[in-house]
């Protein structure tokens, strides 16, 4: 579905992504790790047309993705239904009225009639569990309630592939459990999922394969997740772990923990009060 060959990116003079090489499969679910500022939120930018390579080649399904293939507004617009993109920020991608509106848009840009329009709309809110806040402002939401409705309106359309930027920031320990599964009903229901995260347990639930990237902007390893999440020295060498960190396994399944308060100086010592502690 999705073929890259040698991309790279710049920010002007800084550079994003270099000779990055990905193919993913239609149907696959993948899981994006880094740094900050390694260049996966560039990535999946890339993924998803909002930009196109500066060098290198990236076709999906067979289409080439450029500048001047994203200009033609008919080739981009069917490109765009197919590939569903939720923003690290939701506010980044809330901008009408109300919800209902919201989940309405993208529909109406493919040229759906109403009636086909409603349906989606009333399927999708209920889906997300959004029927009460149809007609709230979504400035008025909560956070999980942002990213519900950003996600929404992202289904209304159908996409075949989902690419989701960090969906886990800003939100409740609930609502995180209630996201983690309901990808892995999208991912059952046949979507392809692209997710970014810093969340390791959460990249091992909802995915098979992880794609790492370094402080280089360049992939620095593409395993099998439960392959990559034993290998502590890479994840301590792109500073996804600290040396603190250590890991249980429990049917292939890797659990981190961490001690923060690891006293090393000679100069501290004795317990640590809960107080302190908090």
């Amino acid at each position: 579905m999705f073929v890259l060959e040698n991309v790279s990116y710049s920010y002007e003079e800084n550079v994003a992504l270099q000779g990055v090489t990905v193919t993913i499969e239609r149907g696959e679910s993948v899981c994006l790790l880094g740094p900050n500022g390694c260049g996966k939120s560039t990535f999946l930018r890339l993924l998803c047309g909002v930009i196109a390579p500066d060098g290198g080649t990236y076709a999906f399904d067979g289409w080439s993705v450029t500048r001047k293939s994203l200009a033609d507004n008919k080739a981009a617009k069917a490109f765009h239904q197919r590939v569903g993109f939720v923003f690290q920020n939701s506010d980044t991608q809330l901008f009408c009225a109300d919800v209902y509106e919201e989940v309405a848009f993208g529909p109406r840009q493919m040229g759906l009639g109403e009636d086909e329009v409603e349906r989606r709309v009333t399927d999708c809110l209920r889906l997300l569990g959004l029927q009460d806040f149809a007609r709230r402002s979504p400035y008025h939401l909560s956070g999980g309630e942002k990213r519900k409705t950003a996600i929404a309106a992202m289904l209304a359309m159908n996409p075949d592939a989902l690419v989701l930027d960090e969906p886990m920031n800003g939100l409740d320990p609930k609502t995180e459990r209630w996201l983690a599964g309901f990808l892995l009903e999208l991912h059952s229901a046949g979507k392809t999922l692209i997710t970014s995260t810093h969340d390791l347990e959460l990249a091992q639930e909802i995915s098979r394969r992880s794609i790492l990237f370094d402080g280089n902007h360049t992939i620095a390893a593409d395993l099998p997740t439960n392959l990559l999440m034993r290998d502590m020295s890479l994840l301590r060498r792109v500073n996804l772990v600290d040396r603190y960190y250590h890991q249980h396994r429990d049917g292939g399944h890797t659990h981190f923990h961490t001690h923060p308060l690891q006293r090393e100086s000679p100069e501290i010592s004795g317990d640590i009060s809960d107080s302190e502690e908090d």
